[in-house]
């Protein structure tokens, strides 16, 4: 099973992506020990963590790890099946386009998922689009992979949500 421990990144570092953001929360996710990505989500103000599709976001990931595209792509569509279901066709179609629209990553790479509700997910790196999925129904199981009360991760989701949570007075 992942860890979850919190991440501390520098004011320098905290730029919003979307006009209009703020940083909710951050986390780092290890498994078996090893950090695996450090995550940093950003909302606009009244974002409400339990229902996170209707609501634009930015999910920042930068990776410790190298991983390929389509390594990516196949954890993704494992993970999305936690939080929702979808045909067999529609997971070979979205593997596909996620491993052709993300590129390989290595230690230090920082992978910026734009969710626009109903318009699919934009992924940024280094300031420049990467690639997109233009599927609503893909985004926000994707999104979900992280932010869905279904996620494998409830730690890291916890953690990312965090001054969403604090600022309705919620748990």
């Amino acid at each position: 099973m992942a860890q979850v421990a919190p991440a501390h990144a520098s004011p320098l570092a905290a730029t919003p992506p979307l006009a209009g953001t703020r940083m909710a929360g951050e986390g780092v996710l290890r498994f078996l020990g090893f950090e695996i990505y450090r995550a940093r989500l950003w909302v606009q103000p009244g974002f409400d963590a339990d229902n996170y599709a209707a609501q634009p976001l930015a999910l920042e990931l930068t990776y410790q790890r190298n991983f390929t595209a389509d390594a990516i792509a196949k954890r993704s569509i494992e993970e999305m099946r936690r939080v929702g279901s979808f045909t067999p066709q529609q997971a070979t179609r979205w593997q596909q386009a996620l491993a052709a629209a993300l590129p390989d990553v290595k230690p230090g790479d920082r992978l910026l998922g734009l969710y626009q509700p109903g318009a699919g997910a934009v992924f940024k790196m280094g300031g420049r689009v990467v690639g997109e999925v233009p599927d609503a129904d893909f985004s926000r199981l994707f999104f979900g992979i992280w932010l869905s009360p279904q996620t494998s991760e409830p730690g890291l989701r916890q953690e990312l949500v965090a001054a969403t949570r604090g600022a309705a007075g919620q748990p």
